[in-house]
């Protein structure tokens, strides 16, 4: 008996965790979406267009954004934060180097970034 009130609390306590983890990473979702749709932000709408989004008047300039969710979180951090490292004629500002976002913005756009399909 004691065994099964101990495993209830770890239960408990883990599901607590996992709820709050997942409500902190939707609105870090949120957060990205509205970076990415923002123009005084990331405005990255401006160049690129999304797989499997309803947006109205998408650029054309950069690459239509897909299947991001199989990105490495890191390597989607590091195109934004300075591309020109994978790519030394990318028209993409370097938003992280050039200190035009932070570091929690970029990561709450990495995160919004990975709902993409």
């Amino acid at each position: 008996m004691r065994l099964s009130k101990s495993f209830l609390v770890v239960l408990a306590t883990c599901t607590i965790f996992s709820v709050s983890g997942f409500a902190s990473n939707s609105e870090l979702i949120k957060e990205g979406e509205k970076i990415f749709n923002t123009k005084n932000l990331g405005n990255c709408l401006a160049c690129h267009a999304v797989n499997g989004k309803q947006i109205d008047g998408p650029g054309s300039m950069g690459p239509k954004l897909q299947y991001l969710s199989a990105w490495p979180d890191d390597a989607l951090y590091d195109k934004i934060y300075d591309p020109y490292t994978t790519n030394p004629i990318s028209a993409m500002p370097a938003f992280g180097k050039n200190g035009w976002l932070s570091h929690k913005q970029i990561k709450a756009l990495v995160a919004y970034l990975k709902t993409i399909n």
